[in-house]
């Protein structure tokens, strides 16, 4: 299933989610600082925020209205199925069914956002 950690969590590898990232989410999301909104929003500063809240993009109404704050566990249950966590996302992407490709995105995902 993954690598878990004394508490049971599965750990993540940044190296893997960064191989990850360019197959699966790189085509409709920038993640630096200065890499603006694409398809879907800019990622950056992701860890933290609110969900619905980047300057300039347009979201559904249910993707602001749901006040999803951003952190390793909401973000596993959202990359698991998008479309159930928060329907009426316009975000397409099926979701990650293994639990250690999640981790080693959101690992990657937490080293190269902030």
């Amino acid at each position: 299933m993954g690598k878990k950690d004394k508490k049971g969590a599965v750990s993540g590898d940044a190296a893997k989610g960064a191989k990850i990232f360019k197959q699966k989410c790189a085509q409709c999301h920038t993640y630096n600082a200065d890499g603006g909104n694409k398809t879907g929003p800019l990622l950056f500063g992701l860890f933290g925020r609110k969900s619905g809240s980047v300057g300039g993009y347009d979201y559904t109404a249910a993707n602001k209205d749901k006040g999803v704050l951003w952190n390793e566990e909401t973000l596993d249950i959202y990359l698991t199925n998008p479309k159930k966590y928060i329907p009426g996302t316009k975000m397409i992407f099926a979701g990650l069914k293994k639990p250690q490709e999640r981790a080693d995105l959101i690992a990657f995902l937490k080293k190269e956002t902030s």
